[in-house]
């Protein structure tokens, strides 16, 4: 049953996000680096790498962690957006990672930390500077970099997983959490246990539900976030919940919404559309929000 869903949303968002970036082409400025591989599982170990053509300095790191409820998604439906940011005078790093059913929980985690292993031990190879590192997520991707980052500053979160992140592990500057959903538990009780988290987590929630609780891991460690949502999108209940949550444990972040009811297209992750105005401002906005972040 959840890879016949699967396959369903799969088919349909890829129709849908095909249309959505049909015509757009590698900017002129942009010098691309693609299928390189940082693990050990084939086609979903590898990594685009986007950066500003004839740059000779070291720039700040994006590593985007994308959407797709953890059972959808690939670089190449994120390689424009992706662009777009590098654009905007960063070092972008586009990734496939194992995907649900086929791959539970932790999967995409341990893919996660071995793509953050990676820049970590190669980035200077593509002139990336590893001290200022941002992550950008959305829908999925953002409760996954949510949930990588709460690893990465709790060390007895880390005791649940069996993979290890390094001691010297770089730090994120600040987090673009986009569209996405937080609170695990409260999700999965809301939908009765069905849909794309079982899909995530199979029959082993029950016994996971403490460590799927990425809330009560958040510490005051937690880097500056700039919590993104639109009038018509379906998480925008989530984001004002996780700005208030983050505000009460004194982490810096910005809640921002785009769009209006006469914008119908300014909805679920319409900032990867590089066909829509509101993308490029709340793109903008984001990354303006990273540069105040920048060690110098």
């Amino acid at each position: 049953m959840e890879v016949m869903r699967a396959d369903k949303m799969r088919k349909e968002w890829a129709e849908s996000d095909a249309l959505r970036d049909a015509g757009l082409t590698t900017p002129d400025d942009i010098e691309r680096f693609d299928n390189i591989s940082y693990g050990q599982h084939g086609v979903w170990n590898l990594m685009d790498i986007y950066t500003l053509k004839n740059n000779t300095k070291k720039l700040p790191v994006i590593i985007s962690i994308h959407g797709g409820g953890w059972v959808y998604g690939t670089k190449e439906i994120y390689q424009f957006y992706c662009m777009s940011l590098a654009q905007r005078g960063f070092t972008v790093v586009n990734f496939n990672y194992r995907l649900a059913p086929e791959n539970r929980y932790p999967a995409a985690l341990e893919d996660i930390n071995n793509l953050f292993c990676w820049v970590k031990e190669n980035g200077e190879q593509y002139r990336m500077d590893i001290n200022n590192v941002f992550t950008v997520g959305d829908s999925a991707g953002a409760q996954l970099s949510t949930h990588y980052i709460a690893l990465m500053k709790n060390k007895n979160y880390q005791k649940y997983y069996d993979f290890i992140i390094p001691e010297d592990m770089f730090e994120v500057r600040a987090a673009g959490l986009n569209c996405g959903i937080y609170d695990m538990p409260a999700h999965y009780d809301e939908n009765n246990g069905e849909g794309i988290v079982r899909d995530y987590f199979g029959d082993e929630f029950e016994s996971k539900r403490k460590e799927a609780d990425v809330l009560s891991f958040i510490n005051e460690d937690f880097p500056p976030s700039y919590i993104l949502t639109a009038f018509h999108d379906f998480a925008r209940p989530h984001a004002k919940p996780m700005y208030d949550f983050l505000k009460q444990k004194g982490i810096e972040c910005k809640l921002a919404e785009y769009g209006s009811k006469e914008q119908p297209k300014v909805a679920h992750v319409f900032h990867v559309d590089m066909k829509q105005k509101e993308a490029h401002v709340a793109n903008d906005d984001q990354t303006e929000f990273f540069k105040k972040y920048l060690n110098v």
